[in-house]
């Protein structure tokens, strides 16, 4: 069985057939480029690079392809033209591994998806910040209720029993 729980992106790629190695090297020095500052890790189980604690872009490589995710309704528009060779589906971009590297492309699609994860970072914190700032309403004195009787527990009623004299029709 295959090792899961991989503790840095190195340990991801020492994992990996040569071949691919090399391969998802140079993605993951076209992201490394294009997001000096972002915090490489591991999440879900594939390299990751995030900023602000959020991920950005994550790649995977497996038997024929390496994968960059996610392919956002935003990237896969930009950069139509570009991805029309390769497969998208549900998020994911899958390159194949015997073809180069699309480096500038990587790149290119890094610093788009940085931008997306500052403005979604910036939308919730602008609407975390308005929820909490949100003035109070003056709220009219409202009438003041009855109290209401205390409910008395009902008696309780002894379990009816098969055959019992209620029971029976005779």
């Amino acid at each position: 069985m295959a090792k899961t729980d991989f503790k840095s992106v190195a340990e991801y790629l020492a994992t990996l057939p040569k071949h691919t190695r090399d391969v998802l090297q140079r993605v993951r020095g076209a992201i490394n480029k294009a997001l000096p500052d972002a915090e490489e890790g591991i999440s879900y189980q594939i390299p990751t690079f995030k900023q602000e604690g959020s991920a950005v872009i994550y790649f995977a490589g497996w038997k024929e392809h390496y994968s960059v995710y996610p392919a956002t309704k935003k990237v896969v528009a930009a950069f139509k033209a570009e991805l029309a060779g390769y497969e998208l589906s549900r998020g994911t971009i899958r390159f194949p591994l015997s073809e180069p590297v699309p480096v500038k492309l990587i790149a290119a699609i890094a610093k788009l998806r940085a931008q997306e994860t500052v403005a979604l970072l910036a939308e919730r914190k602008a609407k975390r910040s308005k929820v909490s700032k949100k003035p109070k309403a003056s709220k009219k004195p409202r009438p003041s209720k009855k109290p209401r009787p205390s409910k008395k527990p009902k008696a309780s009623k002894s379990p009816r029993r098969a055959g019992s004299a209620r029971n029976s029709s005779s």
